[in-house]
């Protein structure tokens, strides 16, 4: 005799069969993030590899650059010793003894180039020493009557150095025309409300048009800098600027550092390697960068609960994956939601292939071997926060109550 089961029992008895396989369908695929796939190469740090595919990469010394070919080489010091050029914008002032308010005046020199004198016109003063331009100055108001020919009866002095366009290419972040020196409104109208005989701009400097194009990336040339300059170029050592920190080659002391003029290139080739000395705050890195953080993990709800804001954001160069996800607060809580994953997304910035490199929180910050395979941060990278692989399992047991709860339900409450 056989034992026939009522329908609603069968039914019944089978919606726990249904939801677990519902659950398991949910669940596959989730218990680990697949690891993400990237062009070959495309990795700019060791420590962006895995460490079963990591290799050493070798430095490279860099040929001399094509367009330095037919120009002249001068010694470093020799290019720095060379007397400040005038400008477009750069503010003079000539006395002329036994004079006042008429040839005396503050001139500016115009976009052009041309310094415009009371009584003799235009000169061209872009590109010129102040002496060059004070001597043309003294003949030409001799020539015209308007002074006699006394020795040091005028002086022509710079009050005030405005910034210089110049270009700069190669290993930097951010390559492109960049104007070093630029100042402020306030403090421009400082100089003027102060004058002094001669003016310092120490923006425009090397180093400060190196940092303003994004600062050296890792894999830069640090001892082969090149400044050209009109027919002559010269070749910079920067190295000095790390001596004392460790893994540096560095001499220590103070590098070569010449004041620049309008039309300037620096060209910085690179090694072709990620060199760990120079991801750090320099005279000639940048001193921070700005990574994009999304942070949706339990319990936080959006990035503003997660309290990451601008500051949380704005980190020191220097900082790696993990100091990041700290940042990002997506390390620490309950131990059902501890093992995270996270993932960084950046761009090689030598090929330009986007890279992205996923890690297990919690083995970065538990093992040993962590600093193998722990990224430093470069500008524009991004992080996000993965769930735990237990809290994606509560999840999906959520979603299969939502959806298997009203039909269990309605069933049960049929008479």
């Amino acid at each position: 005799m056989s034992l026939m089961l009522r329908p609603s029992l069968t039914r019944t008895a089978r919606s726990p069969r249904i939801a677990a396989m519902l659950v398991l369908a949910l669940t596959s695929g989730c218990a680990t993030m697949p690891t993400p796939r990237n062009v070959a190469g495309a990795q700019y740090q060791p420590t962006q590899r895995l460490q079963e595919t990591a290799s050493t990469d070798r430095c490279l010394t860099p040929l001399l650059p094509a367009a330095l070919g037919t120009l002249t080489a001068e010694p470093a010091e020799s290019l720095a010793a060379l007397p400040d050029v005038l400008g477009s914008g750069d503010r003079l002032r000539l006395d002329v003894s036994g004079d006042k308010d008429v040839l005396s005046h503050d001139y500016v020199i115009a976009a052009n180039g041309s310094l415009t004198i009371n009584g003799i016109g235009a000169i061209m003063a872009a590109g010129r020493s102040s002496a060059a331009v004070s001597d043309e100055v003294r003949g030409r108001l001799v020539a015209a009557g308007l002074i006699r020919d006394i020795v040091n009866n005028i002086r022509l002095v710079a009050t005030e150095r405005a910034g210089v366009a110049v270009s700069v290419e190669g290993a930097v972040f951010e390559p492109g025309v960049i104007t070093a020196g630029d100042r402020s409104n306030d403090a421009r109208a400082t100089t003027v409300a102060n004058p002094a005989l001669g003016d310092f701009n120490n923006g425009r400097s090397l180093a400060t048009a190196i940092r303003a194009a994004g600062g050296l990336r890792p894999d830069a040339a640090l001892d082969a800098v090149y400044l050209v300059r009109g027919d002559r170029y010269a070749r910079i050592d920067l190295s000095p600027v790390l001596g004392g920190v460790e893994g540096s080659d560095g001499t220590g002391g103070l590098p070569v550092d010449p004041q620049l003029a309008r039309g300037d290139r620096i060209i910085i080739p690179s090694k072709g390697c990620f060199q760990q000395k120079l991801v750090r705050p320099s005279p000639v890195t940048a001193p921070g960068i700005r990574v994009y953080m999304s942070n949706l993990s339990r319990p936080a709800a959006s990035n503003a609960s997660s309290a990451i804001g601008k500051d949380a954001t704005s980190l020191p160069y220097g900082t790696r994956f993990l100091q990041g996800l700290i940042a990002a607060n997506c390390i620490g809580g309950s131990a059902l939601n501890a093992g995270r994953s996270a993932v960084l997304i950046s761009r090689n910035p030598v090929s330009g292939h986007s890279v992205v490199i996923a890690r297990k929180v919690e083995a970065l910050v538990r093992d040993a071997d962590r600093d193998e395979v722990d990224p430093y941060l470069m500008p524009g990278d991004a992080i996000a926060c993965y769930d735990s692989t237990a809290m994606t399992i509560v999840d999906a047991v959520g979603v299969a109550g939502n959806l298997l709860g009203p039909a269990v339900l309605a069933k049960n409450l049929k008479p």
